[in-house]
């Protein structure tokens, strides 16, 4: 029996998402997938619109071995490899599932490093997010699951009701503030151990409604490369490179990272900072404004859309808010502000916007709806 949650997903991806149209080519990459069902859906359902689909499985135990004996001959060949597959698309939906997150843990850096030098910045960050229509999304399994502190059928619930959001109303509602991120020039940003001061002047701004991120829910920009100054204390775990990272703190001045540190790893900390001369500097910031997530679960792509935060991200600037800073790296780092967190309040050009989670403009009251 076809689960119809599955169904809607599938077409919320090749619809809404890939806006894909009859002739064009999509990559289906499914990771570490147990179940194949939304694998077959999409590859049935974009056969029916009339496009062609492709499908590549990966298994993180095959890649992490893969990674651990890395030399620069072999990722820059495997580079070469995915990269010439991925420039014959015209649309890209990366299915990651995890039977253990933390797989790559005991991948070394430097490893890490050459992937992320040969393969992931010339095939993800040069060609899919510039040259493809994507979308990237989890996929419900045991472990996020176990991340997110939910019994599985609760968390795959979860997941469903997240991941088929009405994105049309998402996408009205973030317009106001698309309009006053236009507007705006000076950025201040407090909390507990954070005070930091940025210009987004002149940098454009992308309300994000499901066309790239499953799930979604977030506006953003970039700061003015070199405009950065102050603190920034972290209050959410992140997983980056497969190491777990708690407690990130940042002294920033004039837009570079000129302090680094973390409860847990601060040395492996800074070589990812240290990977190249623009993961030192910001790239994206961006408020999170998905209500149905409120607390972390150690996935981006979840926790980057908690709603009344925003993430701060070291490295690499999106070619549609390009502040110019370019890196392998980009890596979104997120500060939740509501009470239940420690609050903080984020002003625009002096004007109070956002005050522990809840924006305060009359014009921004939709985007407070479903906080506790």
């Amino acid at each position: 029996m076809k689960d119809p949650r599955i169904e809607r997903l599938a077409h919320v991806l090749l619809h809404h998402s890939c806006r894909l149209k009859p002739g064009q080519k999509v990559l289906i990459e499914a990771m570490d997938l147990a179940d194949p069902a939304l694998v077959c859906r999409l590859i049935e359902e974009a056969s029916r619109m009339g496009a062609i689909p492709v499908v590549s499985k990966k298994d993180n135990a095959v890649l992490r071995t893969l990674y651990r004996h890395a030399t620069e001959d072999s990722m820059a060949l495997a580079g070469k490899f995915e990269a010439a597959v991925m420039s014959e698309m015209n649309a890209y939906i990366g299915i990651r599932g995890s039977a253990n997150s933390n797989e790559f843990s005991d991948v070394p850096g430097e490893c890490m490093d050459l992937y992320q030098k040969h393969w992931w910045q010339p095939v993800h960050i040069q060609i899919r997010v510039p040259k493809t229509r994507w979308v990237v999304l989890r996929y419900p399994t045991p472990s996020m699951a176990q991340a997110a502190g939910k019994s599985c059928e609760a968390f795959e619930d979860f997941f469903f009701d997240v991941c088929t959001a009405d994105y049309e109303k998402m996408a009205r509602d973030l317009q106001p503030l698309k309009r006053r991120m236009e507007a705006a020039d000076q950025v201040h940003i407090t909390g507990p151990g954070t005070d930091l001061r940025f210009s987004i002047r002149n940098i454009p701004v992308v309300p994000c409604s499901g066309e790239c991120n499953i799930p979604d829910g977030e506006i953003f920009t970039a700061p003015v490369r070199d405009s950065v100054q102050g603190t920034i204390q972290f209050n959410t775990a992140s997983r980056y490179q497969g190491t777990v990272f708690e407690g990130i703190r940042f002294d920033l001045r004039d837009g570079r990272i000129v302090d680094a540190t973390c409860r847990n790893a601060p040395e492996r900390l800074n070589q990812i900072l240290d990977s190249d001369e623009g993961a030192r500097y910001i790239g994206e910031w961006s408020f999170g404004t998905n209500n149905r997530i409120l607390h972390p679960m150690l996935d981006t792509l979840f926790d980057e859309k908690i709603g009344g935060s925003f993430h701060f991200t070291p490295g690499n600037a999106y070619d549609e808010a390009d502040n110019g800073n370019r890196s392998r790296v980009h890596w979104d780092l997120v500060l939740i502000q509501r009470p239940d967190y420690g609050g903080g309040e984020i002003w625009f050009d002096g004007e109070l916007i956002r005050k522990d989670g809840r924006f305060l403009p009359a014009d921004l009251q939709p985007l407070n709806e479903g906080l506790p």
